[in-house]
């Protein structure tokens, strides 16, 4: 179902003044695109994918944030903050990046070929929720805004199955929420948002980077606003009771570590390790075997996607590059391995497009991984608790 944005009201307005000109909407994998007939000549010009303002995919726009006037399945929403960054800052511009860079994802249609679905053409409904409004002035206080935007984003009945019992805390069927970031920061007021609604959940987390250190380890700990930051939220995560303990994974660590313990502790926050480096022994394989057998089908499942976990020659505009990565296709391959998890909720973050080149390479590369997720989120259909079940049979 195509979803009217609110562009649309304002180009007819526009048409209806300028009564030389018409605007209409085009059939086919293009259609909810726009074309003009021309005056005098009857010529029709198609609405090109490098034109008109940036949302995910050309996804009709919504401010849900002030508005809960639309319902919605699938959101897409940015958080801008990158403050609480150790290296290279510029994150802040991630949500803005990855949009121009996912301006030609339905270009030819949107069918995604591996994964045998098309999710800009589809009954869910899904919407460009715009960014949340974050401070850069005040750590603290852009963490709870980052947690309350995505919270009330997250709380509203969807588009599909409003009254049909779900997987929340509270027995409903909620819409899922897909943030673009932003540094990893963000993760721990996403994960507040979703504990809110779902309790403790399991977190598949691709990164280079354990991001469990210790605040004393991470940053030294100077006060309680600094100890909180990409390098830590992890581990405060789990001290509030935010995961799921043993059922939660890293994938495409290669960092260094400050000693031997800095594994152990991880393993005491509740994550198992799949190092990048052992693609070249087990293969894609062997990789997307040990995340499905760690996570689980049975539980609520959140996705946290550092594009760092890609190597710099394919994605160079992070915060803190690690070489000896996985491939664009690599990490794409890795994704669609997981189709069919119960995913209520995902980010991309550390896309800090001042790195990037002219040609665009990371704002791509984070674009088509949520290319993916979104397909199979769209794949899964709402989160029900009657296709939950009938899946369990």
């Amino acid at each position: 179902m195509i979803v009217p944005t609110l562009s649309f009201v304002a180009l007819v307005a526009v048409a209806a003044a300028h009564g030389d000109h018409r605007q209409k909407t085009m059939a086919g994998p293009h259609q909810g695109l726009w074309y003009n007939t021309l005056p005098g000549d009857g010529g029709k010009q198609a609405d090109s994918v490098f034109s008109g303002i940036s949302t995910f995919g050309r996804l009709p726009y919504f401010p849900c944030l002030s508005s809960d006037e639309e319902s919605y399945d699938i959101a897409f929403l940015g958080a801008p903050f990158d403050t609480g960054t150790s290296y290279r800052p510029g994150a802040r511009f991630g949500p803005s990046g990855i949009r121009q860079g996912s301006r030609r994802l339905n270009l030819y249609g949107g069918y995604n070929v591996p994964l045998e679905a098309n999710p800009f053409h589809h009954e869910l409904r899904v919407l460009d929720c715009g960014d949340v409004p974050v401070t850069s002035y005040d750590n603290a206080w852009a963490i709870q805004q980052i947690e309350e935007g995505h919270n009330s984003v997250l709380m509203r009945k969807p588009f599909t199955d409003a009254n049909k019992k779900g997987l929340s805390k509270a027995g409903k069927t909620l819409p899922r929420v897909i943030t673009m970031g932003g540094d990893h920061t963000i993760t721990l007021p996403l994960l507040r948002s979703i504990n809110k609604a779902y309790g403790p959940v399991t977190v598949i987390h691709f990164d280079s980077h354990l991001d469990t250190w210790k605040p004393k380890v991470f940053g030294g700990s100077p006060s309680k606003v600094a100890s909180i930051n990409h390098g830590t939220y992890f581990y405060h995560a789990a001290m509030e009771g935010l995961l799921r303990n043993d059922t939660n994974i890293h994938a495409g660590i290669r960092t260094t570590l400050s000693g031997p313990s800095d594994y152990e502790n991880d393993g005491y926050v509740g994550f198992q390790i799949v190092e990048a480096r052992e693609i070249d022994t087990i293969g894609i394989d062997g990789i997307v075997k040990k995340i499905r057998d760690r996570v689980g089908t049975e539980n609520p499942v959140y996705l946290s996607i550092d594009i760092d976990t890609i190597d710099p020659a394919f994605a160079p505009a992070t915060g803190t590059p690690e070489t000896g990565g996985w491939s664009t296709r690599e990490i794409r391959t890795i994704i669609r391995g997981l189709d069919g998890l119960n995913f209520i909720g995902a980010d991309i973050v550390e896309v800090a497009p001042a790195y990037d080149t002219n040609a665009e390479l990371t704002t791509m590369a984070a674009a088509d991984v949520l290319y993916e997720v979104l397909t199979m989120m769209v794949k899964k259909g709402p989160l029900t608790l009657e296709a939950f079940e009938s899946e369990e049979l």
